[in-house]
C-alpha cells in the first residue's frame, strides 16, 4: 500500500473499520507522519462525541416547503448594484433563478443529509462498543477457563504484569497494572516467544496505565511473551531490550 493510499485511511481507523492487514500497515505509518496521528486524534474524538448524539429529523414538508417558496421569493438583483437594464444578455435573470432553486435544493437536501450522517456515525459507535463487548467476552474466556494458567512479573517503579494463558481457548491474556506510560512517539509491543523467536501479539494503549490486553493471535507453540518499546505504531520484530520477559505457566 502506498503512502498516498495511507493518507487517506485516518476516518476509517478512528472509527476501528479498517481491515487488520490494513490497520497494522497504518499504525506503521502512524510513527512516521505526525499529521495524520493529529487528524486521527481529532477524528476519534469527534466520532466519540457525534456517537452519543441523537439525530434529528428535518420536520415533515421542509422540502416541499423550500421549494414552494422559491418561487414567490423575489430574486435579489447581481452584485454591484446593477440590476436588469437594457440591453443586459437575455436569459440572465432565468440563469439567476436556475442557481437560486439548486441552492435552496441543496440547502434542504442538506437537512436529511445532515441526519443520514449522524445515524452513520451512531451506527458506527455502536458497532464499535459491540466490537468491544466482544474483546470483553473474550478476554473472559480466557480468564475463567479450566485450563487457565497465570505467570506474575514486577515491572519495575511498582509496575506489576499478569499473563494468563488458556490452551483450550488458544489465546493469553495481559493484565498491567500502574505501568508508565511510553515515552512520545512510543509504544509498548506484545510479543509471543516461539523458542526464541519473537512474534508480534500487538500493541498496548499507551495512555493507559491500567489495562487488560487479548494478545493478538492464537498462543499456539509460545512458551513465553515478551514486552518492548517500539516506535508509534509497532515493528516487525523488536528493536530495543525487553521490559519484561514472562514465560508461560504449566498447566
Amino acid at each position: 500500500m502506498s503512502t498516498a493510499e495511507l493518507h487517506t485511511l485516518t476516518g476509517a481507523y478512528a472509527l476501528h473499520a479498517l481491515p487488520e492487514d490494513e490497520r497494522v500497515a497504518f499504525e506503521r505509518h502512524l510513527g512516521a507522519c505526525e499529521a495524520c496521528a493529529q487528524e486521527v486524534r481529532e477524528l476519534s474524538a469527534t466520532a466519540a462525541r457525534l456517537g452519543l448524539a441523537v439525530s434529528v429529523t428535518a420536520p415533515p414538508g421542509l422540502r416541499d416547503r423550500v421549494l414552494r417558496d422559491i418561487t414567490t421569493v423575489r430574486q435579489e438583483p447581481p452584485p454591484h448594484g446593477r440590476s436588469s437594464r437594457a440591453g443586459a444578455p437575455a436569459g440572465r435573470a432565468g440563469r439567476w433563478s436556475t442557481y437560486a432553486l439548486a441552492a435552496c435544493v441543496a440547502a434542504a437536501a442538506a437537512f436529511g443529509g445532515v441526519a443520514v450522517w449522524q445515524n452513520q456515525v451512531a451506527q458506527d459507535a455502536r458497532q464499535e462498543t459491540d466490537r468491544a463487548q466482544q474483546h470483553n467476552e473474550q478476554v473472559a474466556r480466557v480468564l475463567t477457563a479450566s485450563d487457565a494458567t497465570t505467570t506474575a512479573a514486577d515491572l519495575g517503579d511498582g509496575a506489576r504484569g499478569t499473563v494468563v494463558v488458556s490452551q483450550s481457548v488458544n489465546r493469553a491474556v495481559f493484565l498491567a497494572s500502574d505501568m508508565a506510560q511510553p515515552p512520545g512517539g512510543k509504544v509498548y509491543q506484545l510479543w509471543f516467544d516461539d523458542a526464541g523467536t519473537m512474534r508480534s501479539a500487538g500493541l498496548m494503549n499507551p495512555s493507559a496505565t491500567d489495562d487488560a490486553v487479548l494478545l493478538d493471535g492464537p498462543v499456539d507453540r509460545a512458551s513465553g511473551m515478551g514486552i518492548t518499546v517500539e516506535p508509534a505504531g509497532g515493528s516487525d520484530q523488536p528493536t530495543s531490550a525487553p521490559v519484561a520477559l514472562m514465560e508461560f505457566g504449566a498447566a
